[in-house]
């Protein structure tokens, strides 16, 4: 695993944690409101039939919203931050766009008939069974292989090789791909490249979330007439004007070996980086706990925290010319900030700690962006 992809991907995660404390919100209000205006039958939620229908259900719903992702440009935009690693491995799995929540409007129709109870805990099941299957650790299961998504058909799901692209969207059961005809075995004889067609060589998470919207978008204003607009947004991403919805199969970029973005930085700066992503998950989690309580003045201030430092972790493994500058600015915005505004989520011992070490850290770049610190980069290094 590469220190920089890995956090990378783990800093998608914090951000989309952050974007669910208002999506949860929204769908919890729509799910509950549909279920109790709308609902056709009551089912008992402690029955066993109950308990399967609901697990079927979640997965039928996951695969069209997971297919819909890959073949909706609009909400491929978002999904695809979930395919931007070269990497395949479980922290991949918790690499999602900050607008993933959305999703939510896929699993609707299930309000008619499972009790929200029922809904909620079966999401989670579902989400906890597709994160151990980023793996490529594991190679085979046997007869399960028919059954359930496993490693195998989730590498197949995440490689854009041709015979890839658009295949394998189950959740839990791959039975739907079967079904539909979204199947494809791995090849043992080629070797699987993850990452998008086009990869977008960066580790910052901003532009890692927000390049291709601005893409589609691009095409949206570059089409002639309405009906070509809607059609770049809500055909494929392979479609062009003349094309069938989900473009020529000709058309599509045949992808082979290729070097995997890379950017060396000292060994200082890796340790740096971790440490401080350490105390983001510690921001991340005192907020979390302690949100029902806080000002919604105060979660805004952690949330920023959060994603300007992780945009600055982000800049600083691309190695980018401007993040000393940025680094700098979060530290002493982080130091103001403690020094003016109450944290009760936060007592005053470490409070002190964080202030000092800011301080200490805002410093120590400050010094580096006006070369007073010479530091060697690692690829000079003999």
């Amino acid at each position: 695993m590469r220190i920089n992809d890995s956090i990378t991907s783990l800093s998608h995660g914090l951000a989309h944690e952050c974007s669910k404390l208002v999506f949860k919100a929204i769908e919890s209000y729509c799910y509950i409101s549909i279920y109790t205006k709308f609902r056709i039958m009551d089912l008992p939620w402690n029955n066993p039939t109950t308990w399967y229908l609901a697990a079927i259900s979640m997965d039928f719903f996951y695969y069209w919203g997971h297919r819909a992702s890959h073949e909706i440009h609009i909400l491929w935009a978002q999904h695809q931050v979930h395919h931007s690693s070269e990497e395949f491995n479980t922290a991949v799995g918790l690499r999602q766009s900050v607008l993933q929540g959305c999703s939510f409007i896929f699993y609707l129709p299930m309000a008619l008939i499972i009790p929200p109870s029922l809904f909620i805990t079966h999401q989670h099941f579902n989400l906890l069974y597709q994160f151990w299957i980023h793996t490529k650790a594991v190679k085979t299961l046997g007869p399960l292989e028919y059954i359930f998504n496993t490693p195998q058909h989730h590498r197949v799901h995440h490689g854009s090789n041709i015979w890839c692209l658009d295949k394998n969207y189950g959740g839990v059961l791959i039975i739907w791909d079967r079904i539909f005809g979204t199947f494809a075995s791995e090849k043992n004889n080629e070797e699987i490249i993850y990452g998008l067609v086009v990869n977008r060589p960066s580790f910052n998470p901003l532009q890692l979330q927000t390049f291709y919207t601005s893409y589609v978008f691009q095409r949206f204003s570059e089409m002639k007439t309405w009906k070509l607009k809607l059609c770049s947004l809500f055909y494929g991403p392979s479609w062009r004007p003349g094309s069938p919805r989900l473009g020529l199969e000709e058309e599509k970029i045949k992808v082979g070996p290729r070097q995997k973005y890379d950017i060396k930085i000292p060994t200082w700066c890796n340790l740096y980086i971790l440490v401080h992503f350490c105390v983001i998950i510690y921001g991340y989690h005192k907020m979390s706990s302690y949100y029902l309580v806080l000002s919604p003045f105060s979660i805004l201030l952690f949330v920023v925290y959060i994603l300007s430092s992780l945009t600055s972790i982000g800049m600083m493994f691309d190695n980018h010319p401007y993040a000393c500058v940025l680094e700098v600015l979060r530290c002493m915005l982080l130091v103001t900030a403690i020094q003016n505004f109450e944290f009760p989520a936060l007592d005053q011992t470490v409070l002190t700690v964080m202030e000092v070490f800011f301080l200490l850290s805002g410093l120590f770049w400050f010094l580096k962006c006006t070369k007073v610190i010479q530091i060697i980069p690692k690829e000079k290094l003999k």
